[in-house]
């Protein structure tokens, strides 16, 4: 494999490229696992530069129609679009749909975007593991803002909140029902609701869900003094909505970088995710390794300065504590 051209390609922004290189990141090969960890680590200072939006809902609720107006509407604004789509896989087979670059037909065909549908297989949540790489990547390729879809069920709409700069959840305007249906949890974690299909002929109900909602969210215990979760009626079929949640995104990410929270957000999410990736490997023994926990600390200053990525750091830890079950005369079996 030729990583210098992959690197030199995927710089240059060019798409063929990118899909190349996610499927490095995504492969369980051991070879490939060595060739994406040198990618990742020599794209890293190319990182950073783009708004990560989580989107999530129900099943039904629109959100590929909905991805598709507003990533279009980005477009027209000057921006470089990058779609991940995480599909549900099937618990029994491991197979997936796959099929939201045929639901998103006009905006696969821009050269600004890049949609990519990632089977969730045996990830938390539905979230595919490789999800935050790919979003190095695509900031590499000159992608500046970067949506996360997600399956919408149970524990996926809190994996994602955890990777994204400002999560967005979508609801159907079906005011009695719908309300009931959304769990406190997933209200607390959303930075915008997102009333979609407040068509033209469904906009009185769509108005009532909208008030339902706003008073459901003024109970809530406040998580975030500095912002107000706000309720936008959009129409995705009819492209009415998709400037208002376009100006409360600048409106968030302006707030959140003038009291400094932005960054310090994105930080605290690269040092999870890099123990979350470590607990996997670790689980409890991890806790009672004094010479793990003490590589660990390293490798926590190293992701927050951006030495090097949370998943990266995790391997280190990882072949740490090999080295030391090795070095108490534990064989290590991997």
């Amino acid at each position: 494999m030729d990583l210098k051209k992959l690197k030199e390609d995927l710089l240059n922004g060019k798409r063929r490229a990118l899909a190349k290189a996610i499927t490095l990141i995504e492969s369980k090969n051991e070879k490939h696992k060595k060739y994406a960890k040198e990618l990742l680590e020599g794209i890293l200072p190319y990182t950073g530069n783009s708004i990560r939006i989580g989107i999530s809902g129900v099943p039904g609720v629109g959100k590929s129609t909905f991805i598709e107006a507003f990533g279009l509407y980005l477009i027209e604004k000057g921006h470089k679009v990058a779609v991940l789509a995480v599909d549900p896989s099937s618990q029994i087979t491991g197979g997936s749909v796959l099929g939201d670059k045929t639901r998103m037909e006009e905006l696969s065909r821009r050269q600004e975007a890049f949609i990519r549908p990632s089977p969730s297989g045996d990830s938390l949540g539905g979230v595919a593991r490789r999800s935050r790489e790919s979003i190095f990547l695509c900031e590499a390729a000159g992608y500046d803002v970067i949506i996360i879809e997600t399956v919408g069920v149970g524990q996926s709409e809190i994996s994602v909140a955890s990777m994204v700069d400002m999560f967005l959840l979508m609801q159907l305007p079906n005011a009695g029902d719908e309300l009931q249906g959304i769990k406190r949890g997933i209200m607390e974690v959303a930075d915008a609701i997102i009333i979609n299909k407040a068509d033209s002929d469904n906009l009185k109900v769509a108005e009532l869900a909208k008030k339902q909602l706003e008073n459901a969210l003024s109970i809530l215990k406040k998580q975030d003094k500095d912002w107000q979760t706000p309720v936008i009626l959009v129409s995705a079929l009819e492209k009415r909505g998709i400037d208002v949640v376009f100006s409360t995104i600048e409106k968030y990410v302006r707030i959140k970088k003038l009291n400094g929270t932005f960054f310090e957000k994105r930080k605290r999410q690269a040092v999870d995710w890099m123990w979350s990736v470590v607990m996997e490997g670790l689980k409890a023994l991890l806790d009672n390794n004094q010479k793990v926990a003490s590589v660990a600390k390293d490798m926590e200053k190293a992701v927050v300065n951006q030495v090097t990525t949370p998943s990266l750091a995790a391997e280190y830890i990882l072949n740490r504590f090999k080295e030391t079950l090795c070095e108490g005369g534990v064989p290590w079996r991997s």
